[in-house]
Protein backbone atom coordinates (compact mmCIF):
# COMPACT_ATOMS: atom_id res chain seq x y z
CA UNK A 1 0.00 0.00 0.00
CA UNK A 2 1.41 3.66 -0.31
CA UNK A 3 3.24 4.98 2.73
CA UNK A 4 1.26 7.89 4.56
CA UNK A 5 2.68 9.71 7.60
CA UNK A 6 2.03 11.69 10.75
CA UNK A 7 1.69 15.88 10.30
CA UNK A 8 5.30 16.13 12.47
CA UNK A 9 6.63 13.59 9.12
CA UNK A 10 6.02 16.31 6.48
CA UNK A 11 9.64 17.02 6.09
CA UNK A 12 10.29 13.49 5.13
CA UNK A 13 7.09 12.85 3.37
CA UNK A 14 8.28 15.47 1.05
CA UNK A 15 11.88 13.34 0.13
CA UNK A 16 10.05 10.04 -0.31
CA UNK A 17 7.09 11.15 -2.20
CA UNK A 18 7.91 11.27 -5.54
CA UNK A 19 6.28 10.44 -9.48
CA UNK A 20 2.36 10.83 -10.06
CA UNK A 21 1.76 9.42 -6.58
CA UNK A 22 2.98 12.61 -5.30
CA UNK A 23 1.12 14.72 -7.53
CA UNK A 24 -2.53 12.89 -6.80
CA UNK A 25 -2.35 12.23 -2.75
CA UNK A 26 -3.62 15.40 -0.95
CA UNK A 27 -1.18 16.73 1.65
CA UNK A 28 -1.72 15.16 4.94
CA UNK A 29 -2.73 18.46 6.39
CA UNK A 30 -5.70 19.27 4.46
CA UNK A 31 -7.91 16.90 6.78
CA UNK A 32 -8.75 15.53 10.28
CA UNK A 33 -7.43 12.45 11.10
CA UNK A 34 -8.45 11.05 14.38
CA UNK A 35 -4.84 9.29 15.21
CA UNK A 36 -3.18 12.95 14.63
CA UNK A 37 -1.01 13.30 17.94
CA UNK A 38 -1.92 15.71 19.97
CA UNK A 39 -2.68 15.87 23.67
CA UNK A 40 -5.59 13.16 24.93
CA UNK A 41 -5.35 11.00 21.96
CA UNK A 42 -3.64 7.46 22.47
CA UNK A 43 -0.02 7.33 21.24
CA UNK A 44 0.06 6.72 17.73
CA UNK A 45 3.67 4.62 18.74
CA UNK A 46 1.94 2.47 20.98
CA UNK A 47 3.86 -0.94 21.28
CA UNK A 48 2.49 -4.16 20.10
CA UNK A 49 3.14 -6.96 21.49
CA UNK A 50 6.09 -8.77 19.75
CA UNK A 51 6.82 -5.53 17.64
CA UNK A 52 9.50 -2.90 18.02
CA UNK A 53 7.95 0.54 19.11
CA UNK A 54 6.85 2.59 15.92
CA UNK A 55 7.46 5.82 15.48
CA UNK A 56 4.99 6.61 13.11
CA UNK A 57 1.21 5.49 11.96
CA UNK A 58 2.71 3.99 8.58
CA UNK A 59 4.69 1.83 10.39
CA UNK A 60 2.11 0.32 12.48
CA UNK A 61 -0.34 0.44 9.20
CA UNK A 62 2.28 -1.50 7.07
CA UNK A 63 2.53 -3.97 9.57
CA UNK A 64 -0.56 -4.54 10.87
CA UNK A 65 -1.76 -5.38 6.55
CA UNK A 66 1.55 -6.87 5.95
CA UNK A 67 1.59 -9.61 8.29
CA UNK A 68 -0.45 -12.43 8.41
CA UNK A 69 1.34 -14.54 11.39
CA UNK A 70 -0.57 -12.21 13.73
CA UNK A 71 -4.55 -12.83 14.75
CA UNK A 72 -5.11 -8.87 15.81
CA UNK A 73 -8.59 -7.15 15.14
CA UNK A 74 -8.46 -3.57 13.11
CA UNK A 75 -8.21 -0.87 15.42
CA UNK A 76 -11.93 -0.53 16.96
CA UNK A 77 -12.47 2.29 18.71
CA UNK A 78 -15.41 3.20 20.67
CA UNK A 79 -16.66 6.01 17.75
CA UNK A 80 -15.33 4.06 14.88
CA UNK A 81 -18.62 1.76 14.86
CA UNK A 82 -18.33 -1.13 13.08
CA UNK A 83 -15.42 -3.06 13.15
CA UNK A 84 -13.32 -4.12 10.63
CA UNK A 85 -12.91 -8.23 10.50
CA UNK A 86 -9.21 -9.71 10.72
CA UNK A 87 -8.34 -11.51 7.13
CA UNK A 88 -10.07 -14.55 7.13
CA UNK A 89 -12.55 -14.00 9.75
CA UNK A 90 -16.24 -12.98 9.69
CA UNK A 91 -17.16 -9.31 10.19
CA UNK A 92 -18.36 -8.02 13.23
CA UNK A 93 -20.77 -5.13 13.99
CA UNK A 94 -21.95 -3.26 17.25
CA UNK A 95 -24.01 -0.64 17.83
CA UNK A 96 -23.10 2.97 16.09
CA UNK A 97 -23.24 6.95 16.79
CA UNK A 98 -25.87 8.42 14.77
CA UNK A 99 -24.78 9.21 11.09
CA UNK A 100 -23.61 12.60 10.40
CA UNK A 101 -23.99 13.95 6.49
CA UNK A 102 -20.80 15.15 6.34
CA UNK A 103 -18.85 11.33 7.01
CA UNK A 104 -18.70 10.83 3.69
CA UNK A 105 -17.03 13.78 2.32
CA UNK A 106 -14.37 13.96 5.37
CA UNK A 107 -13.58 10.15 4.43
CA UNK A 108 -13.31 10.76 1.00
CA UNK A 109 -11.10 13.82 1.28
CA UNK A 110 -8.61 11.95 3.65
CA UNK A 111 -5.31 10.74 3.13
CA UNK A 112 -6.84 7.11 3.56
CA UNK A 113 -8.87 7.36 0.36
CA UNK A 114 -6.14 8.54 -1.16
CA UNK A 115 -4.16 5.52 -0.06
CA UNK A 116 -6.95 3.26 -1.35
CA UNK A 117 -6.51 1.43 2.29
CA UNK A 118 -9.15 -1.16 3.13
CA UNK A 119 -12.16 0.60 4.59
CA UNK A 120 -15.43 -1.10 6.49
CA UNK A 121 -18.80 0.57 6.24
CA UNK A 122 -19.01 3.60 8.75
CA UNK A 123 -21.75 6.22 9.09
CA UNK A 124 -19.64 8.15 12.08
CA UNK A 125 -18.32 11.54 11.56
CA UNK A 126 -14.67 12.47 12.64
CA UNK A 127 -14.26 14.14 15.78
CA UNK A 128 -11.60 14.81 18.55
CA UNK A 129 -13.56 12.43 21.26
CA UNK A 130 -10.90 12.10 23.98
CA UNK A 131 -10.77 16.46 24.31
CA UNK A 132 -11.46 17.41 27.83
CA UNK A 133 -15.02 19.30 27.62
CA UNK A 134 -13.16 22.67 28.07
CA UNK A 135 -11.17 22.13 24.80
CA UNK A 136 -13.48 20.09 22.57
CA UNK A 137 -14.46 21.91 19.61
CA UNK A 138 -17.70 23.12 19.57
CA UNK A 139 -20.01 21.83 16.74
CA UNK A 140 -22.79 20.85 15.15
CA UNK A 141 -21.27 17.20 14.09
CA UNK A 142 -21.62 15.77 17.05
CA UNK A 143 -25.09 15.15 19.22
CA UNK A 144 -25.55 12.97 22.15
CA UNK A 145 -26.31 9.40 21.33
CA UNK A 146 -29.95 8.68 21.29
CA UNK A 147 -31.77 7.31 24.17
CA UNK A 148 -32.15 3.72 25.17
CA UNK A 149 -35.50 1.53 24.15
CA UNK A 150 -37.87 1.92 26.61
CA UNK A 151 -36.73 4.98 28.29
CA UNK A 152 -38.87 7.83 29.74
CA UNK A 153 -37.98 11.03 27.46
CA UNK A 154 -36.31 13.93 29.89
CA UNK A 155 -34.21 10.68 31.47
CA UNK A 156 -30.68 11.49 31.92
CA UNK A 157 -28.71 9.03 29.59
CA UNK A 158 -26.41 6.84 31.82
CA UNK A 159 -26.33 5.49 35.47
CA UNK A 160 -27.34 7.33 38.01
CA UNK A 161 -24.49 7.81 40.79
CA UNK A 162 -25.33 5.54 43.64
CA UNK A 163 -26.47 7.01 47.22
CA UNK A 164 -24.09 7.39 49.56
CA UNK A 165 -24.41 4.63 52.41
CA UNK A 166 -21.50 6.56 54.78
CA UNK A 167 -23.51 9.74 55.37
CA UNK A 168 -26.17 7.62 57.32
CA UNK A 169 -23.83 5.40 58.75
CA UNK A 170 -23.79 5.68 63.06
CA UNK A 171 -20.27 7.24 63.72
CA UNK A 172 -18.11 5.09 65.50
CA UNK A 173 -16.52 5.70 69.29
CA UNK A 174 -13.02 6.62 67.33
CA UNK A 175 -15.02 8.77 65.43
CA UNK A 176 -16.34 10.86 68.66
CA UNK A 177 -13.44 11.24 70.34
CA UNK A 178 -15.60 13.75 72.42
CA UNK A 179 -17.39 10.90 74.39
CA UNK A 180 -14.08 9.68 75.56
CA UNK A 181 -14.12 12.43 78.56
CA UNK A 182 -17.14 14.01 79.72
CA UNK A 183 -16.71 17.81 79.78
CA UNK A 184 -16.65 20.23 82.31
CA UNK A 185 -19.99 21.38 84.30
CA UNK A 186 -21.89 19.05 82.52
CA UNK A 187 -24.33 17.50 85.11
CA UNK A 188 -24.65 21.75 86.33
CA UNK A 189 -25.53 22.77 82.92
CA UNK A 190 -28.12 19.27 82.80
CA UNK A 191 -29.43 20.03 86.44
CA UNK A 192 -29.82 24.06 85.60
CA UNK A 193 -31.83 23.58 82.50
CA UNK A 194 -34.25 21.38 84.05
CA UNK A 195 -34.58 23.32 86.66
CA UNK A 196 -35.03 26.55 84.18
CA UNK A 197 -38.01 24.55 82.61
CA UNK A 198 -39.34 23.69 86.09
CA UNK A 199 -39.29 26.98 87.65
CA UNK A 200 -40.88 28.33 84.52
CA UNK A 201 -43.84 25.63 84.40
CA UNK A 202 -44.18 26.13 88.18
CA UNK A 203 -44.27 30.15 87.72
CA UNK A 204 -47.13 29.71 84.96
CA UNK A 205 -49.44 27.54 86.87
CA UNK A 206 -49.25 30.10 89.69
CA UNK A 207 -49.98 33.13 87.47
CA UNK A 208 -52.37 30.87 85.86
CA UNK A 209 -53.52 30.18 89.40
CA UNK A 210 -53.74 33.09 91.14
CA UNK A 211 -55.18 34.66 88.05
CA UNK A 212 -58.12 32.67 87.96
CA UNK A 213 -58.97 32.62 91.74
CA UNK A 214 -58.54 36.66 91.54
CA UNK A 215 -61.29 37.32 88.96
CA UNK A 216 -64.40 38.43 91.05
CA UNK A 217 -67.26 35.90 90.62
CA UNK A 218 -70.81 36.25 91.86
CA UNK A 219 -71.97 33.55 94.07
CA UNK A 220 -74.75 31.80 92.37
CA UNK A 221 -76.06 29.98 95.40
CA UNK A 222 -76.45 33.44 97.16
CA UNK A 223 -79.40 34.44 94.20
CA UNK A 224 -82.62 34.52 95.01
CA UNK A 225 -85.07 34.12 92.09
CA UNK A 226 -87.34 37.64 91.13
CA UNK A 227 -88.46 37.09 87.49
CA UNK A 228 -88.46 34.20 85.21
CA UNK A 229 -90.22 35.13 82.22
CA UNK A 230 -90.45 32.61 79.17
CA UNK A 231 -93.46 34.25 77.45
CA UNK A 232 -95.65 31.05 77.31
CA UNK A 233 -98.90 32.87 77.88
CA UNK A 234 -100.65 34.73 74.90
CA UNK A 235 -100.07 37.83 76.86
CA UNK A 236 -97.93 39.54 78.34
CA UNK A 237 -98.14 39.55 82.27
CA UNK A 238 -99.52 43.01 83.98
CA UNK A 239 -98.41 42.06 87.42
CA UNK A 240 -94.92 42.14 85.76
CA UNK A 241 -95.17 44.07 82.56
CA UNK A 242 -95.87 47.90 82.05
CA UNK A 243 -96.66 49.20 78.28
CA UNK A 244 -95.16 52.40 78.21
CA UNK A 245 -97.70 54.35 75.17
CA UNK A 246 -96.72 57.84 74.34
CA UNK A 247 -94.99 60.10 71.56
CA UNK A 248 -92.99 62.58 73.62
CA UNK A 249 -89.20 61.19 72.04
CA UNK A 250 -88.44 59.36 75.88
CA UNK A 251 -85.38 62.79 76.47
CA UNK A 252 -83.56 61.41 73.13
CA UNK A 253 -85.78 63.16 70.46
CA UNK A 254 -86.94 59.61 69.55
CA UNK A 255 -89.02 59.78 65.90
CA UNK A 256 -91.27 56.64 66.88
CA UNK A 257 -94.53 56.07 69.01
CA UNK A 258 -94.47 53.57 71.26
CA UNK A 259 -98.01 51.50 71.66
CA UNK A 260 -99.20 48.32 72.73
CA UNK A 261 -100.89 47.43 68.97
CA UNK A 262 -100.96 43.82 68.26
CA UNK A 263 -99.13 44.66 64.88
CA UNK A 264 -96.05 46.31 67.46
CA UNK A 265 -96.41 44.37 70.50
CA UNK A 266 -97.15 40.79 70.47
CA UNK A 267 -95.93 37.09 71.37
CA UNK A 268 -95.83 34.29 68.60
CA UNK A 269 -93.33 31.41 68.79
CA UNK A 270 -93.33 31.26 73.18
CA UNK A 271 -91.60 35.03 72.51
CA UNK A 272 -91.89 38.46 72.84
CA UNK A 273 -92.02 40.74 69.15
CA UNK A 274 -91.33 44.35 69.16
CA UNK A 275 -92.42 44.80 65.45
CA UNK A 276 -91.59 48.47 64.07
CA UNK A 277 -93.98 49.16 61.30
CA UNK A 278 -94.58 52.13 59.71
CA UNK A 279 -97.30 55.24 60.83
CA UNK A 280 -98.31 56.14 56.94
CA UNK A 281 -99.21 52.52 56.65
CA UNK A 282 -102.05 53.66 59.02
CA UNK A 283 -102.53 57.34 59.70
CA UNK A 284 -102.96 59.34 56.51
CA UNK A 285 -100.64 62.83 56.05
CA UNK A 286 -98.01 62.28 58.45
CA UNK A 287 -96.41 65.27 56.57
CA UNK A 288 -98.95 68.17 56.54
CA UNK A 289 -102.02 68.58 57.36
CA UNK A 290 -103.48 66.53 59.96
CA UNK A 291 -103.35 65.45 63.72
CA UNK A 292 -103.02 62.61 65.56
CA UNK A 293 -103.57 61.17 69.27
CA UNK A 294 -102.08 57.85 70.68
CA UNK A 295 -104.96 55.67 71.83
CA UNK A 296 -104.77 54.96 75.98
CA UNK A 297 -101.96 57.41 75.91
CA UNK A 298 -99.90 56.29 79.71
CA UNK A 299 -99.02 60.29 79.74
CA UNK A 300 -102.37 61.63 79.32
CA UNK A 301 -102.58 62.82 83.26
CA UNK A 302 -99.41 63.92 83.49
CA UNK A 303 -98.01 65.06 80.25
CA UNK A 304 -100.52 65.62 77.56
CA UNK A 305 -98.10 66.99 74.89
CA UNK A 306 -96.49 63.38 74.69
CA UNK A 307 -99.72 61.59 73.52
CA UNK A 308 -100.78 64.29 70.10
CA UNK A 309 -99.08 65.17 67.70
CA UNK A 310 -99.75 67.43 64.81
CA UNK A 311 -98.25 67.81 60.94
CA UNK A 312 -97.65 71.17 59.55
CA UNK A 313 -95.35 71.02 56.70
CA UNK A 314 -94.47 75.21 57.16
CA UNK A 315 -93.98 74.77 60.99
CA UNK A 316 -91.97 71.39 59.63
CA UNK A 317 -93.81 69.52 62.27
CA UNK A 318 -94.60 66.01 61.39
CA UNK A 319 -96.83 62.93 62.81
CA UNK A 320 -93.69 60.38 64.03
CA UNK A 321 -93.19 58.47 61.13
CA UNK A 322 -92.73 55.00 62.78
CA UNK A 323 -94.59 52.86 65.60
CA UNK A 324 -93.15 50.23 67.85
CA UNK A 325 -92.77 49.16 71.08
CA UNK A 326 -91.16 49.73 75.04
CA UNK A 327 -92.34 47.99 78.29
CA UNK A 328 -91.15 47.86 81.77
CA UNK A 329 -90.86 46.25 85.17
CA UNK A 330 -91.20 49.86 87.35
CA UNK A 331 -92.97 49.14 90.44
CA UNK A 332 -93.46 45.65 90.01
CA UNK A 333 -89.25 43.95 89.40
CA UNK A 334 -86.55 45.22 90.55
CA UNK A 335 -83.44 44.60 92.02
CA UNK A 336 -80.51 45.99 94.22
CA UNK A 337 -77.44 43.81 93.33
CA UNK A 338 -77.83 40.57 91.92
CA UNK A 339 -77.80 39.43 88.11
CA UNK A 340 -80.31 40.11 84.84
CA UNK A 341 -80.09 37.60 81.80
CA UNK A 342 -81.99 37.47 78.43
CA UNK A 343 -82.18 35.87 75.61
CA UNK A 344 -82.68 38.27 72.38
CA UNK A 345 -82.11 38.38 68.68
CA UNK A 346 -81.84 42.30 67.73
CA UNK A 347 -83.78 43.73 64.77
CA UNK A 348 -82.36 44.49 61.25
CA UNK A 349 -83.09 47.91 59.29
CA UNK A 350 -81.41 51.34 59.10
CA UNK A 351 -81.97 53.77 61.96
CA UNK A 352 -83.68 51.00 64.45
CA UNK A 353 -82.27 51.40 67.96
CA UNK A 354 -82.70 48.43 70.38
CA UNK A 355 -81.94 48.56 74.37
CA UNK A 356 -82.30 46.39 77.14
CA UNK A 357 -81.65 48.59 79.90
CA UNK A 358 -82.06 49.71 84.09
CA UNK A 359 -83.34 52.53 85.63
CA UNK A 360 -83.73 53.45 89.48
CA UNK A 361 -86.86 53.16 91.34
CA UNK A 362 -86.61 56.13 93.68
CA UNK A 363 -85.29 59.30 91.93
CA UNK A 364 -85.92 61.22 95.37
CA UNK A 365 -82.47 60.19 96.91
CA UNK A 366 -79.93 61.35 94.48
CA UNK A 367 -82.15 63.63 92.16
CA UNK A 368 -83.11 62.81 88.05
CA UNK A 369 -81.44 61.72 85.33
CA UNK A 370 -78.40 61.20 85.41
CA UNK A 371 -77.48 62.07 89.00
CA UNK A 372 -79.29 58.39 89.97
CA UNK A 373 -77.62 56.73 87.13
CA UNK A 374 -78.22 54.70 84.16
CA UNK A 375 -77.22 50.83 83.35
CA UNK A 376 -77.88 49.67 79.73
CA UNK A 377 -77.03 45.91 79.44
CA UNK A 378 -77.16 46.33 75.70
CA UNK A 379 -77.51 49.15 73.24
CA UNK A 380 -77.36 48.14 69.10
CA UNK A 381 -77.84 49.64 65.63
CA UNK A 382 -80.05 47.81 63.09
CA UNK A 383 -77.76 49.67 60.34
CA UNK A 384 -75.68 46.65 58.25
CA UNK A 385 -72.47 45.82 59.27
CA UNK A 386 -71.05 48.35 56.39
CA UNK A 387 -72.75 51.26 58.22
CA UNK A 388 -69.32 52.84 60.02
CA UNK A 389 -69.83 53.46 63.57
CA UNK A 390 -70.26 49.99 64.60
CA UNK A 391 -73.49 48.44 62.60
CA UNK A 392 -75.75 45.28 63.68
CA UNK A 393 -72.59 43.18 64.61
CA UNK A 394 -71.90 45.26 67.23
CA UNK A 395 -73.43 45.65 70.66
CA UNK A 396 -72.92 47.99 73.12
CA UNK A 397 -73.06 47.97 77.21
CA UNK A 398 -72.34 50.80 79.83
CA UNK A 399 -72.77 53.06 83.10
CA UNK A 400 -74.09 56.44 82.82
CA UNK A 401 -73.85 58.66 85.70
CA UNK A 402 -73.54 62.18 86.93
CA UNK A 403 -73.93 65.27 89.33
CA UNK A 404 -75.58 67.55 86.82
CA UNK A 405 -77.59 67.34 83.85
CA UNK A 406 -75.27 69.07 81.82
CA UNK A 407 -72.41 66.98 83.47
CA UNK A 408 -72.47 63.22 83.40
CA UNK A 409 -70.00 60.69 82.64
CA UNK A 410 -70.35 57.72 80.70
CA UNK A 411 -68.12 54.39 81.35
CA UNK A 412 -68.59 51.72 77.96
CA UNK A 413 -67.28 49.09 76.22
CA UNK A 414 -68.37 46.63 73.54
CA UNK A 415 -68.05 43.36 71.80
CA UNK A 416 -68.55 42.94 67.99
CA UNK A 417 -68.57 39.78 65.52
CA UNK A 418 -66.15 39.61 61.87
CA UNK A 419 -68.37 36.91 59.66
CA UNK A 420 -71.50 37.57 61.37
CA UNK A 421 -73.45 39.64 62.93
CA UNK A 422 -75.83 39.54 65.88
CA UNK A 423 -79.08 40.09 64.17
CA UNK A 424 -78.40 36.83 62.51
CA UNK A 425 -79.69 34.73 65.89
CA UNK A 426 -80.37 34.39 69.47
CA UNK A 427 -77.63 35.35 71.94
CA UNK A 428 -77.94 35.86 75.54
CA UNK A 429 -77.21 39.65 77.59
CA UNK A 430 -76.32 39.48 80.65
CA UNK A 431 -75.58 41.46 83.48
CA UNK A 432 -73.77 40.68 87.33
CA UNK A 433 -74.07 43.56 89.84
CA UNK A 434 -72.44 43.29 93.54
CA UNK A 435 -70.98 45.46 95.50
CA UNK A 436 -67.50 44.59 94.33
CA UNK A 437 -67.61 44.94 90.74
CA UNK A 438 -70.23 45.22 87.72
CA UNK A 439 -69.64 43.07 84.63
CA UNK A 440 -71.81 42.91 81.42
CA UNK A 441 -71.06 40.63 79.11
CA UNK A 442 -72.81 38.75 75.60
CA UNK A 443 -72.78 34.83 76.20
CA UNK A 444 -69.90 34.14 78.12
CA UNK A 445 -67.98 36.06 80.95
CA UNK A 446 -64.98 35.75 78.67
CA UNK A 447 -66.77 37.95 76.08
CA UNK A 448 -67.38 41.17 78.91
CA UNK A 449 -68.25 43.96 77.23
CA UNK A 450 -68.20 45.95 80.25
CA UNK A 451 -66.17 45.31 83.59
CA UNK A 452 -65.75 47.30 86.88
CA UNK A 453 -63.61 45.71 89.32
CA UNK A 454 -61.54 46.76 92.52
CA UNK A 455 -64.44 49.50 93.23
CA UNK A 456 -63.41 51.79 96.91
CA UNK A 457 -64.70 49.73 99.42
CA UNK A 458 -63.04 51.86 102.10
CA UNK A 459 -65.63 53.38 103.53
CA UNK A 460 -68.09 56.06 101.67
CA UNK A 461 -67.81 57.78 98.14
CA UNK A 462 -65.08 60.02 98.77
CA UNK A 463 -62.56 61.36 96.55
CA UNK A 464 -60.06 58.78 97.16
CA UNK A 465 -62.06 56.45 95.24
CA UNK A 466 -65.54 55.05 93.83
CA UNK A 467 -67.76 56.56 91.19
CA UNK A 468 -66.83 60.23 91.89
CA UNK A 469 -63.58 59.76 91.52
CA UNK A 470 -63.51 57.44 88.35
CA UNK A 471 -65.61 60.57 86.68
CA UNK A 472 -63.16 62.60 87.53
CA UNK A 473 -65.31 65.92 87.36
CA UNK A 474 -64.23 69.39 87.03
CA UNK A 475 -64.41 71.69 90.44
CA UNK A 476 -66.92 73.80 88.43
CA UNK A 477 -69.78 73.18 85.73
CA UNK A 478 -71.95 75.45 83.35
CA UNK A 479 -75.34 74.30 84.29
CA UNK A 480 -77.67 76.36 82.15
CA UNK A 481 -76.88 79.79 82.04
CA UNK A 482 -74.72 80.22 85.38
CA UNK A 483 -71.85 78.19 86.19
CA UNK A 484 -72.32 76.22 89.86
CA UNK A 485 -69.66 74.10 91.74
CA UNK A 486 -69.74 70.57 91.21
CA UNK A 487 -70.07 68.35 94.50
CA UNK A 488 -70.27 65.02 95.59
CA UNK A 489 -74.48 64.68 95.49
CA UNK A 490 -73.57 60.77 96.50
CA UNK A 491 -71.04 61.91 99.53
CA UNK A 492 -73.31 64.34 100.83
CA UNK A 493 -76.76 62.26 100.64
CA UNK A 494 -75.05 59.23 102.16
CA UNK A 495 -74.55 57.30 99.81
CA UNK A 496 -72.07 54.20 99.89
CA UNK A 497 -68.65 53.90 97.63
CA UNK A 498 -70.38 52.56 94.58
CA UNK A 499 -73.06 55.22 94.52
CA UNK A 500 -75.59 55.81 92.59
CA UNK A 501 -75.30 52.22 91.70
CA UNK A 502 -76.38 51.30 95.50
CA UNK A 503 -80.38 50.97 95.09
CA UNK A 504 -83.04 49.15 93.09
CA UNK A 505 -83.27 49.33 89.53
CA UNK A 506 -85.79 47.93 87.37
CA UNK A 507 -85.63 46.91 83.53
CA UNK A 508 -86.42 48.12 80.29
CA UNK A 509 -87.00 46.68 76.54
CA UNK A 510 -87.65 49.30 73.41
CA UNK A 511 -87.11 49.43 70.22
CA UNK A 512 -86.56 52.67 69.11
CA UNK A 513 -85.69 54.58 65.80
CA UNK A 514 -84.06 57.63 65.46
CA UNK A 515 -83.46 60.60 68.08
CA UNK A 516 -81.10 63.46 68.27
CA UNK A 517 -79.30 62.16 71.22
CA UNK A 518 -75.91 61.69 69.44
CA UNK A 519 -76.63 57.86 69.08
CA UNK A 520 -76.33 58.32 65.42
CA UNK A 521 -73.43 60.34 64.53
CA UNK A 522 -74.40 63.33 61.79
CA UNK A 523 -72.65 63.09 58.42
CA UNK A 524 -72.09 58.91 59.05
CA UNK A 525 -73.57 56.12 57.09
CA UNK A 526 -76.65 58.59 54.90
CA UNK A 527 -78.06 60.08 58.19
CA UNK A 528 -80.71 62.02 57.00
CA UNK A 529 -81.05 64.19 59.66
CA UNK A 530 -79.19 66.58 62.16
CA UNK A 531 -79.38 66.23 65.60
CA UNK A 532 -79.56 70.07 66.09
CA UNK A 533 -81.97 70.79 63.56
CA UNK A 534 -85.39 71.90 64.59
CA UNK A 535 -86.43 69.66 61.72
CA UNK A 536 -84.75 66.58 62.08
CA UNK A 537 -87.83 64.50 62.28
CA UNK A 538 -89.39 65.70 59.46
CA UNK A 539 -86.17 64.84 57.58
CA UNK A 540 -86.34 61.56 58.60
CA UNK A 541 -89.88 61.48 57.48
CA UNK A 542 -88.94 62.99 54.16
CA UNK A 543 -86.31 59.72 53.67
CA UNK A 544 -88.87 57.55 54.42
CA UNK A 545 -88.48 55.72 50.72
CA UNK A 546 -84.98 55.15 51.55
CA UNK A 547 -84.50 53.75 54.83
CA UNK A 548 -87.74 51.75 54.44
CA UNK A 549 -86.38 49.68 52.27
CA UNK A 550 -83.85 48.77 54.34
CA UNK A 551 -86.17 47.27 56.77
CA UNK A 552 -86.98 43.07 55.77
CA UNK A 553 -90.68 42.32 54.88
CA UNK A 554 -90.32 39.29 57.53
CA UNK A 555 -91.44 39.85 61.05
CA UNK A 556 -88.83 37.69 62.59
CA UNK A 557 -86.03 39.41 61.02
CA UNK A 558 -87.14 42.56 61.39
CA UNK A 559 -89.06 42.88 64.96
CA UNK A 560 -86.86 43.33 68.65
CA UNK A 561 -87.59 39.12 69.73
CA UNK A 562 -87.19 38.28 73.54
CA UNK A 563 -86.87 34.35 74.03
CA UNK A 564 -86.50 35.10 77.98
CA UNK A 565 -85.78 37.49 80.77
CA UNK A 566 -84.26 36.68 84.15
CA UNK A 567 -83.74 38.50 86.72
CA UNK A 568 -81.94 37.60 90.12
CA UNK A 569 -81.10 39.56 93.33
CA UNK A 570 -78.66 38.98 96.07
CA UNK A 571 -80.26 37.14 98.72
CA UNK A 572 -81.07 39.50 101.81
Amino acid sequence: MPPFYLAEDAPHRRRAASGDDAAARPPPSAFAFPFQAHAGNPDPGMRIPGQPRRTSLESLAASYYERTDLDLPPPNAPFMGTAAAAPGSPATSSDSLPPSPSSTSLYKSSAGAAAALPRVSSTHSFRAPFLAPPSRPTSSLWSPPPPQAGATPGTPVGKAPHPSTRLTAPLTQSEKPWTAKRQPYTYRSYLLTLACIFLGAAGAAALCFFGYTSVPLLDESRLCSVLDESFSGGALDSNVWNTEIQLGGFGNGEFQITTDDPDNLFIANEQLYLHPSLTSDKVPNILDGNSYTVPRCTLAQTNKTACTATSNAQLGRVINPVMSARINTQGKKSIKYGKVSVRAKLPRGDWLWPAIWMLPEDTQKYGKWPMSGEIDILEARGNAPTYPRQGSNYVRSSLNYGPLPSLYRQLYGWQSQKRSSYDKGFHTYTLEWTERFIRMYVDKRITATLELDHLDTKGKNSKSGGFWSRGKFPKTAQNGSTEVVVENIWEKAGGGHNAPFDQPFYLIINLAAGGTSGWFPDDEGGKPWYDTSLTAMRDFTRDQDNWSKTWPESKDDRAFRIDSVKMWEVCR
